[in-house]
């Protein structure tokens, strides 16, 4: 009868063993390795198809690890003019970011995107409202009138926290905004909304700057689904339109803009600000003397700078100095105090 591999394998080995009894050991080790890897090579040519299937999944989700956004793996400049964003330690800067293909990106702001868009489309209205400060603290009188009152000192040793209160929820790209969540809409003045339950603090900080001689303007406060989606949706198109393909222009439109469901904004606690002097969203506005105000001043009211320099890393947006999230008096104490992020916080919690 003809001898199996498997039994030709052990009876050479076996036999050289027995001749040479110091090679008795070494014999047996090579036994081992020879028929284990026989019978590896026999499993994988039986399941080919399966491990060849598994193959292609796990080489699909590495190639288009942007919608993952794990360390190190994503590129991300800074983003002047643009919206916000994301969680779990994602995004990191290299030196060669804003380059495809050996071409210099430069990320889209919104305005480029927005051309031949219509307040209706955008936002379900006829004209989006502007308003001066003046205007905004006339008709929210009943609010500025504890202006005094904030800004106090909080211990932040003693501060408790649960996940589970809305002025610390964490929103990005990660964490979406649940499906059921609600909130009260409280109305600023004419179609400038947020969570009502902001309005005091952030009145009472505007009211204060106002007293300090700093002019604060509210450009960008809630918004809803629909505006969202068209600002994410027609940054992919333009990154499109430029030669890159679908999954690397998802990448960087969600570097500038935070998808629909991951936005602050659309839950009424994000607010970005400008000043009178001041009417662009970019970096500039940290050195404006309202950008300065609202760093040094803004957790007293509980909002924070949620985009801050040197964190991008985590999360995942640029730069953003006009950005603030309103998160309460304590943990806005607790995160100004210890210099980090809400991602970061919550990572702690």
């Amino acid at each position: 009868m003809k001898k199996t591999f498997r039994e030709k394998t052990m009876s050479k080995c076996l036999g050289i063993a027995k001749k040479h009894p110091f090679l008795k050991v070494p014999m047996i080790i090579c036994m081992t390795v020879i028929l284990s890897l026989y019978y590896a090579v026999i499993h994988f040519a039986g399941n080919g198809k399966r491990y060849a299937s598994i193959g292609v999944v796990v080489l699909f989700f590495v190639m288009n690890g942007s919608f993952a956004f794990q360390p190190g793996t994503a590129d991300l400049q800074t983003a002047e003019g643009m919206d916000n964003g994301v969680q779990d330690y994602n995004v990191s800067f290299t030196e060669e970011d804003g380059l495809y293909d050996g071409a210099e990106i430069e990320l889209i702001d919104d305005a480029e995107v927005l051309d031949g868009y219509d307040d209706v489309e955008l936002l379900g209205v006829e004209d989006l409202d502007t308003f001066t400060l003046d205007e905004i603290l006339a008709e929210n009188d009943t609010y500025t009138a504890s202006a005094k009152e904030t800004g106090k000192t909080v211990n932040t040793e003693t501060c408790e926290f649960d996940k589970n209160d809305w002025r610390i929820m964490l929103i990005n790209k990660q964490h979406p905004i649940p499906e059921d969540y609600e909130f009260p809409l409280g109305t600023i003045k004419g179609s400038l909304q947020c969570d009502e339950r902001i309005m005091e603090d952030l009145l009472a900080m505007m009211q204060d700057a106002k007293e300090e001689g700093v002019d604060l303007v509210i450009c960008s406060p809630y918004r809803d689904y629909n505006r969202q989606t068209v600002l994410f949706n027609r940054k992919i198109t333009n990154y499109m339109n430029g030669g890159m393909s679908y999954m690397d222009a998802y990448k960087y439109a969600s570097m500038a803009v935070t998808s629909p469901n991951a936005s602050e904004h659309q839950v009424g606690l994000a607010i970005d600000f400008y000043s009178s002097s001041y009417q662009v969203l970019n970096t500039g506005f940290a050195d404006t003397e309202a950008g300065m105000w609202l760093a040094a001043n803004g957790w007293k009211y509980g909002f924070i700078l949620r985009y801050p320099e040197g964190k991008e890393y985590i999360t995942g947006i640029g730069y953003e100095p006009w950005h603030f999230r309103y998160v309460g008096h304590e943990a806005a104490s607790v995160i100004t105090q210890k210099g980090i992020t809400l991602e970061e916080f919550w990572e702690d919690l």
